[in-house]
């Protein structure tokens, strides 16, 4: 063909050189219908050239397989750590957020925290009147304090055998007894004092100083709540009870507040839910600006499978034949411009995550999987990769 193409420009470049000496010939003469004729015998094998040149340019377009080679890109495999997630949803929750009610009737006689105060387990929130039980207290004491000197003084003489047993026996029994009824009125008047069960922040101061009380349903005095210790709790389906166990990885992310934590599987139940078919798994949630809510809704992300080498691929190269097998096209030994003949493989796919899936068999370390033009390719066709 590049012999074709020299003889044809060759021979043109031959008549171009005689064909001058003719016009100057011609023009010599001063023939005007001489000129004219010579010209259009010129345009004639002009246009005779550019034909033939055109059926050349056909026949190096036909020939020539270097520019008619498809363009590809590729991704080479390689091993990686490759980590695999099972999507819940749930809401953040918190043993600690109470209700507290009044142990005892009476009035509410002095609130000494506000809403949003922080407080400390055991910090006195509100006291209510005693109705006198302080004073009765301090009588029990004075005749607690009487009953044991008595009894001290029984006892002396009891032990130097002087005086009845019937005495001491009755001393005694008087001063446990009054010991007890002291005890059990410190626990009554202990009663009119509120006291913060746990450490946390008041979230609801309900009712207002001066406000009568009584115990039971209505008469709430404050709501605590703790943020410190939140978690979040997920149904799991059962299927998943051999993957997903305690101390794997969770990554929470909060729609409403756009932020994410990672953490991991406090614990997991031991009982299947015979209504859903799922067991429960507890997921702490740290919240150390205060930013969570309970009852926030948040979306988690459970490990449930790791592979520390696995090779993946995209999901969307992946093509199935009309038996049902899963394949990609491989590039099989580039050589030093980069050409390559395609290679059918058939593979095996394991689990996907974000449009990337695991190749389990078919494809090795290394192989070059065509990524770009993987649909317009087949199989044992020659093409070029793009780099």
């Amino acid at each position: 063909m590049k012999k074709l193409l020299f003889l044809a420009i060759s021979l043109g470049l031959a008549s171009c050189g005689g064909e001058n000496q003719s016009v100057t010939g011609v023009i010599e003469k001063g023939d005007l219908e001489a000129i004219r004729a010579k010209k259009n015998e010129l345009v004639t094998q002009q246009k005779e050239l550019e034909s033939q040149l055109a059926q050349l340019d056909s026949a190096i377009l036909t020939f020539g397989t270097e520019e008619k080679l498809p363009l590809v890109n590729t991704i080479e495999a390689n091993p990686q750590v490759f980590n695999h997630y099972l999507e819940l949803q749930g809401d953040v929750s918190t043993k600690q957020n109470v209700l507290i009610y009044p142990e005892m009737a009476g009035t509410l006689q002095k609130v000494y925290v506000k809403e949003g105060q922080r407080v400390n387990k055991g910090q006195l929130l509100a006291t209510i009147d005693d109705g006198g039980m302080g004073s009765q207290l301090s009588q029990l004491k004075t005749q607690a304090e009487l009953a044991k000197t008595t009894f001290e003084r029984r006892k002396r003489l009891w032990d130097q055998q002087i005086g009845s047993e019937i005495e001491y026996l009755s001393a005694k029994a008087e001063f446990e007894a009054r010991q007890d009824a002291v005890k059990q009125a410190e626990s009554q008047l202990g009663k009119s004092s509120i006291r913060a069960p746990f450490s946390g922040i008041i979230d609801d101061v309900i009712k207002d100083q001066g406000t009568v009380v009584a115990p039971g349903p209505g008469s709430e005095v404050f709501r605590i709540v703790n943020l410190s210790d939140m978690f979040i709790e997920v149904d799991v389906p059962e299927t998943y009870l051999g993957a997903i166990s305690k101390g794997k990885e969770a990554l929470v992310y909060f729609p409403v507040l756009g932020d994410s934590i990672q953490t991991e599987i406090r614990e997991t139940g031991n009982f299947i839910n015979p209504a859903n078919r799922s067991f429960s798994v507890e997921i702490p949630v740290p919240n150390k600006d205060g930013q969570i809510k309970p009852n926030l809704t948040a979306k988690v992300n459970l490990n449930d499978y790791t592979s520390d080498n696995a090779i993946l691929i995209p999901s969307s190269i992946i093509s199935e034949n009309a038996e049902g097998d899963q394949y990609v096209f491989v590039a099989g030994n580039p050589d030093s411009e980069n050409e390559a003949v395609v290679k059918r493989t058939i593979i095996t796919i394991g689990k996907t995550q974000k449009g990337q899936a695991e190749v389990l068999s078919g494809l090795e370390a290394g192989d070059q999987v065509i990524k770009e033009g993987a649909r317009s390719v087949k199989d044992g066709q020659k093409v070029k990769i793009q780099k």
